[in-house]
């Protein structure tokens, strides 16, 4: 979708907005698929629900869009803009046990910042790609931890209210993979409490998480992740595994030949080859299994 009506042109500077007319989203997410539409950059929060407001006056279309590592959006021309936030210098500030992380901070760069600060609780996280926002938003977790455990408050643009809302930590509610945030809100900031750590002991820790990934996940691949949620006392991995469906493929989607709960783009996928996979295998796990498997990825469809 483009924007071409020159009041919503001649606004988005002063409020704060960057226009990247005909950006590709194969260039924003992790598994390198995605089709075309305008880009919007936000560089300051309490512009967005004016930003919001102007764009529902033109009745233009939206969605958020993290770090795109746990997306799979659709090919072709999207019929809706994509808004981002731009990520502000320092994204991260440590007062005590506490730390104020913008959500379109690194995910990554926020777990090795804190231990530097002997903040620990999130080793599990190395590695896992993303921002603190994209996180927050599925309770990103790893080897027995998840970062909801750490939220004490969250600043977010509540779409429904149109406004900018600030919830403690109590109000939200973390489940696996899953939080209480509706689909259309748009998180901001969070506030983590860290246990304190020494440092060496934090990073003997990380050590050990990224040895587990480097020797389990195709980690030099495009992908997103996990595609499945793992079922109550299951794996989906290990019952697409038994299958023998590792390297399956439509296209360039592939079924990594690493961990079979991580489809690949091994060339150039498009998100029909990608979609035609996740279909195909979950229907033969239904068939062996009878388990219905849930999408962790997230699908975006043109």
């Amino acid at each position: 979708m483009r924007i071409e009506d020159p009041k919503i042109v001649a606004a988005l500077p002063e409020l704060g907005v960057q226009l990247n007319p005909g950006t590709s989203l194969s260039e924003l997410t992790s598994l390198g698929i995605g089709g075309t539409t305008d880009l919007l950059r936000i560089t300051k929060h309490e512009a967005i629900p004016d930003l919001l407001n102007l764009l529902d006056a033109q009745s233009v279309p939206h969605k958020f869009l993290g770090g795109g590592s746990n997306l799979l959006v659709g090919d072709g021309e999207l019929p809706w803009v994509i808004l981002q936030l731009a990520s502000p210098t320092p994204d991260i500030a440590i007062e005590g046990n506490f730390a104020q992380v913008d959500a379109a901070a690194d995910l990554g760069r926020t777990v090795t910042f804190c231990a530097k600060q002997n903040l620990g609780g999130m080793e599990g996280l190395i590695g896992v790609p993303g921002t603190i926002g994209g996180a927050l938003r599925m309770n990103a977790g790893a080897y027995g931890m998840q970062i909801g455990s750490y939220v004490r408050q969250v600043k977010l643009y509540r779409a429904a209210a149109r406004r900018l809302e600030t919830l403690e930590g109590h109000q939200i509610s973390f489940e696996y993979r899953h939080t209480s945030f509706a689909p259309d809100d748009m998180m901001l900031a969070v506030k983590l409490e860290l246990p304190s750590k020494p440092y060496p002991e934090i990073l003997k820790g990380i050590r050990i998480c990224n040895e587990k990934r480097r020797a389990s996940q195709p980690l030099g691949q495009k992908s997103a992740g996990c595609i499945f949620k793992n079922p109550p006392a299951a794996s989906a991995g290990r019952m697409i595994d038994e299958l023998g469906l590792k390297g399956l493929s439509v296209g360039d989607a592939r079924v990594s030949d690493r961990h079979a709960n991580f489809f690949v783009n091994a060339g150039k996928a498009s998100a029909k080859d990608m979609l035609a996979l996740v279909a195909d295998v979950r229907e033969r796990v239904a068939k062996s299994f009878g388990v219905i498997l849930e999408h962790e990825v997230v699908v975006w469809n043109a």
